[in-house]
């Protein structure tokens, strides 16, 4: 049992330092994002989704502080919910958000620019992000939340979860329930947001240049080659 306020710290991620869990919450170090991703998270738990951790506003350090979730993260990805039920998190995700106002003076964390901007999405649809377990799926990590579109979520979540095989995507993408003319479009932004993440890695700021360094560069220029070769065979898989 947890002593009331011990403070255990969370490893494991490679850019948000300083989370530690407190009994049954998770202490995030806040930022200029905080206060919309407070109101969007309040939101979602409002209309009954319940996919996010519940957010409790910040405590006397200043820190956002969220539900802890019990369960395992799916990184690598090991099916605990199907490519089917995780593409189903996602519409569920995106239909709850769909009434989501944002408030007026709203600053979002998101790095990665998207290709347009209809809802906000969570933007780091990944399996590192998926926790699942006590009878709950849950994503976490909701610091770089902002305006997006579904499929450009959708796009992180099938280089991530499905690591571009024709047949995950197009579990993920039967899950979501996506139609033709989206299923085409989803697989000409794959390459595209995966060069979102190698321009990232390339801006040359922090913690962006560290993970460079580290590989994270290589790792991602290869996989935007992989999602260009492999569009031909991804769309025959989800339009056949």
């Amino acid at each position: 049992m947890l002593r009331r306020m011990e403070e255990i710290p969370l490893t494991g991620g490679n850019v948000t330092a300083g989370l530690v869990r407190v009994g049954d919450t998770v202490r995030r170090p806040a930022g200029p994002w905080t206060p919309a991703v407070d109101a969007l998270l309040t939101h979602l738990h409002e209309v009954g989704f319940d996919g996010a951790p519940r957010s409790l506003g910040v405590d006397e350090r200043g820190r956002h502080v969220v539900e802890w979730i019990d369960g395992g993260v799916t990184h690598p990805y090991e099916p605990g919910p199907s490519l089917v039920e995780v593409g189903g998190l996602a519409r569920r995700l995106h239909d709850a958000v769909e009434g989501f106002v944002p408030p007026a003076d709203a600053v979002w964390g998101t790095a990665i620019p998207p290709d347009d901007a209809d809802l906000v999405v969570h933007h780091d649809l990944a399996s590192w992000n998926l926790v699942h377990g006590a009878g709950r799926t849950v994503l976490i990590d909701w610091d770089s939340a902002g305006p997006g579109t579904r499929l450009w979520d959708l796009a992180w979540a099938a280089l991530s979860f499905a690591d571009l095989a024709p047949t995950g995507v197009r579990d993920l993408a039967d899950g979501y329930g996506l139609d033709e003319a989206d299923r085409r479009g989803l697989v000409g932004l794959l390459p595209r947001r995966a060069q979102g993440m190698v321009d990232l890695l390339r801006s040359g700021g922090e913690p962006w240049a560290r993970l460079a360094a580290e590989g994270h560069l290589a790792t991602w220029e290869a996989i935007t080659a992989r999602a260009r070769a492999a569009a031909p065979e991804v769309e025959a898989a989800l339009v056949a």
